[in-house]
């Protein structure tokens, strides 16, 4: 429950330099919004662990995560609405499918986060390939998503190895 500060600590963050930016960005603002409700729900299933707490959990995860997908689709990669929603619904099927058809005991439970770590990869990919310039918008945005792949999958693995680990170190 204690590392959920980062959330908070982000969404401050995130929010000083949308202020700095000017505060146009309403999209911006709403993940945000969205990280700070990440911040809250997970603090509460983390402390409290019922059946409706894990609901606080995930849904703001799944909110974020799709907006931040459409987001960067749009912006980024020049998706119109229609091909990003449309994008949107298949990703939503493989991660569903992904976590229907995985062994609960499998990675320790992790499987519903591979989809949005392989598709946070291929988004890194594809919006580094359209930097044209080491200085452009998306050359910067290329290099942090790169960065949150790396946290994503250092996060993904320990998470997977969590019950494993807690036998073997269990203060946390």
């Amino acid at each position: 429950a204690v590392s959920n500060a980062a959330f908070f600590i982000a969404a401050a963050a995130a929010f000083l330099l949308w202020r700095r930016a000017g505060g146009r960005d309403v999209p911006a603002l709403l993940l945000i919004l969205v990280a700070v409700a990440i911040g809250i729900g997970s603090t509460i299933f983390h402390t409290v662990a019922t059946r409706g707490a894990i609901l606080l959990d995930i849904i703001p995860i799944a909110i974020f995560i799709a907006g931040y997908l459409v987001l960067i689709w749009r912006r980024y990669l020049k998706f119109g609405l229609v091909s990003a929603i449309a994008a949107l619904v298949v990703f939503e099927i493989v991660s569903l499918a992904a976590s229907a058809l995985a062994p609960t005991t499998f990675l320790n439970r992790s499987v519903p986060y591979l989809p949005a770590l392989l598709m946070l990869i291929v988004v890194a990919g594809l919006v580094q390939g359209k930097s044209r310039h080491a200085d452009s918008p998306e050359a910067a945005t290329s290099e942090w998503l790169w960065i949150a792949a790396g946290l994503f999958a250092a996060s993904f693995f320990l998470r997977s190895i969590d019950i494993a680990v807690c036998r073997l170190f269990p203060f946390g």
